[in-house]
């Protein structure tokens, strides 16, 4: 599948006469719980030529595939991308997107070509608010747990789509960084040796196994520590002081010099 999904990065780049400056895995496998049938949900950073910049009408600033039409390679039907121009991938960097900065994290990188990355994830320190990251994931929590979870029978699978993000926004209050995106690294650094942690490695491993839609009573501890964790979660980020550094500067200098870059 990289092979392909290379492919399609370099039709894109023909088709769209734009250059890709970053592609990785944004989604289950990347968090480290793939299934068996697991889509590649692939997302990418690019850039246009200098004139399209330069024009008084800007079209759109993301390009998805498979729904857009124009690309004439076949296309895995398990494949997912999607791709951020970069000035919208900076002022979403500035605001400290949470998304984005999981692409970053990545530990699936498919393509990078060129030295903005590096520039971002040198700013990433001074830009990144622990309020917006952890209000992100607070607020996935509680939407997912509300969905999924408070049912007599759940999914197997809606366990991680609550305790990822709890585990996330846990890491926030704790280290004060952008969290790891692999899902094993946020158990064992943030649950202590305990009957719940090895009932949560049990249902990961059922996950990967392909049991993840099995449909079952819901799990009690698991049930009871993230409505704990989750009011706790409450109440940290009440008491977070939004301290921010304007990087505007240092991002505009980013963008220009990928254009020099990229295209000279």
């Amino acid at each position: 599948m990289d092979s392909h999904i290379k492919d399609v990065i370099q039709q894109i780049e023909k088709e769209f006469e734009v250059r890709v400056l970053y592609a990785c895995e944004s989604g289950s496998r990347a968090w480290g719980f793939p299934s068996k049938d697991s889509d590649y949900d692939v997302r990418f950073i690019y850039i246009h030529k200098k004139d399209w910049y330069l024009s008084i009408d800007q079209n759109r600033d993301v390009i998805e595939i498979p729904s857009h039409d124009s690309l004439s390679i076949p296309i895995d039907p398990l494949l997912d991308v999607s791709g951020w121009e970069l000035t919208k991938a900076l002022k979403l960097f500035r605001k400290s997107n949470p998304p984005l900065l999981e692409w970053l994290q990545s530990h699936l990188v498919y393509y990078h070509a060129f030295s903005t990355i590096e520039k971002m994830r040198t700013l990433e320190k001074n830009i990144i608010s622990p309020l917006s990251i952890a209000y992100h994931y607070l607020n996935m929590a509680r939407g997912n747990y509300r969905d999924y979870l408070l049912g007599d029978n759940v999914k197997i699978k809606k366990y991680f789509y609550v305790l990822r993000p709890v585990l996330a926004a846990k890491w926030v209050q704790k280290y004060q960084t952008v969290p790891p995106m692999e899902f094993e690294i946020l158990v064992n650094t943030l649950i202590p040796e305990s009957p719940l942690k090895q009932e949560i490695l049990h249902l990961l491993q059922r996950k990967k196994a392909g049991e993840e839609l099995k449909l079952e009573a819901r799990i009690q501890s698991i049930n009871e520590y993230l409505d704990t964790e989750i009011k706790q979660l409450e109440n940290y980020v009440k008491t977070i002081k939004q301290e921010q550094i304007d990087c505007t500067a240092q991002l505009n200098t980013i963008f220009r010099e990928t254009l020099d870059e990229v295209w000279s």
